[in-house]
């Protein structure tokens, strides 16, 4: 009977700092259960939060007023030829009767090796290519 294989270590966010370090992105972590990564290029950052296995990245797209949501952008935003093919939108209440349209992305990781890196690498890959089209659709939205 095979043994189930041993992980080389569990998912941590100082792991996952060090990966995106090594790999060309600034990383800050201004809470203990979060990182910024801010791509050096393009200057766009975003958000991650590891809640055990899951890796959640959140890039924040644009805050406008909740009025500004109407059924015709959320349709574009939900539709399956919109162009974000590996994201999802997600909204966020912003005080003050304004909402942060944000793109999310997740990996589920499981023991760091080659894999979860490569998982990790294209999540943030997945959101930055999906922001530039993103913010092509949410153009029309006044903040």
């Amino acid at each position: 009977m095979p043994k189930p294989m041993t992980p080389t270590t569990s998912p941590n966010l100082g792991t996952i700092h060090a990966l995106l370090a090594e790999h060309g992105y600034e990383v800050s972590e201004p809470a203990p259960d979060t990182i910024t990564i801010r791509e050096l290029d393009s200057g766009v950052s975003l958000s991650a939060v590891l809640e055990g296995d899951i890796l959640f990245l959140t890039l924040p797209c644009v805050t406008v007023p909740r009025t500004a949501v109407t059924p015709e952008i959320m349709a574009t935003m939900l539709a399956s030829n919109n162009g974000i093919s590996t994201s999802a939108f997600q909204l966020y209440d912003a005080g003050s009767g304004k909402v942060t349209i944000s793109l999310n992305n997740f990996c589920k990781l499981q023991d760091m090796g080659p894999e979860d890196e490569d998982d990790i690498l294209s999540c943030v890959h997945f959101l930055l290519v999906d922001v530039m089209t993103a913010r092509h659709l949410l153009s029309g939205l006044s903040a």
